[in-house]
């Protein structure tokens, strides 16, 4: 951080009628961002599509399915390609991915809307469902090998974080978005929040005043040698043990 992390700088004091004077001019940009969002998604609804073999071999509870069992009957599919270290213990594991999908919980209004949330794991299907365990996950939890991804994400790179888009037509599937990096966040509203408040996310690349504080490194994600989200499954007893023979 710039400034003692016990005192860091603050904005200006004033009077309630200047402070909503302020504030309502901000409200302007705030509504012109939210209509430019809506046509963002209006343009998302007008992509082509593209077919995707949905014979690509997974791995689930069960044993080996396919990418179009994952849809388990529904019309569409989001899928979260979810990071992985094959081979390492759980503290090692990706710090952001697990951030993202720690946030994803209530799966029942996506539901509604016919379309079914689950994750794809990058790796060995044992040792990921045994983080999925871990972490106290309850969505629908997949691996993918990296054949299957080479399908599954042709043109794209394999081993980094994607949401991709399905739609089914029968027993016909085709991939109709995907996106990437800070793409994801809308798993989440971690950083929504934050992004609400004085501070925001107090990451070096924010254009935020002199002596706002500011994180860097590992910092960002981890407290000590663990992703942050995985503290209160530590603390509250639940084994990390991937079985990977790794520590």
């Amino acid at each position: 951080m710039t400034r003692d992390a016990n005192h860091p700088a603050t904005p200006r004091i004033v009077d309630r009628s200047t402070f909503q004077a302020e504030l309502d001019a901000l409200r302007v940009r705030e509504k012109a961002y939210t209509r430019e969002g809506d046509a963002l998604a209006a343009a998302r609804r007008r992509l082509p599509m593209v077919a995707v073999d949905g014979a690509t071999r997974l791995t689930g509870d069960r044993g080996p399915v396919t990418l179009l069992d994952a849809f388990e009957g529904r019309r569409i599919l989001i899928a979260y390609y979810f990071m992985w270290y094959a081979g390492r213990p759980a503290p090692e594991q990706c710090e952001g991915c697990s951030l993202y999908t720690a946030q994803v919980r209530e799966l029942s209004f996506l539901q509604s809307r016919d379309v079914t949330y689950a994750t794809i794991c990058q790796g060995p299907y044992e040792e990921s469902a045994r983080y999925r365990d871990f972490m106290g996950w309850e969505m629908p939890w997949y691996a993918a090998d990296r054949g299957a991804l080479e399908t599954l994400l042709v043109g794209r790179r394999v081993g980094m974080m994607h949401i991709v888009c399905y739609l089914r037509q029968g027993s016909d599937v085709f991939e109709t978005y995907w996106t990437t990096r800070r793409g994801v966040e809308v798993m989440g509203n971690s950083y929504a929040l934050l992004d609400l408040t004085v501070y925001g996310r107090q990451e070096s690349w924010e254009d935020s005043p002199a002596g706002w504080p500011r994180l860097s490194g590992e910092d960002l994600y981890r407290i000590g040698d663990r992703p942050i989200v995985q503290w209160p499954r530590v603390k509250a007893g639940h084994s990390d043990d991937l079985g990977t023979g790794g520590r």
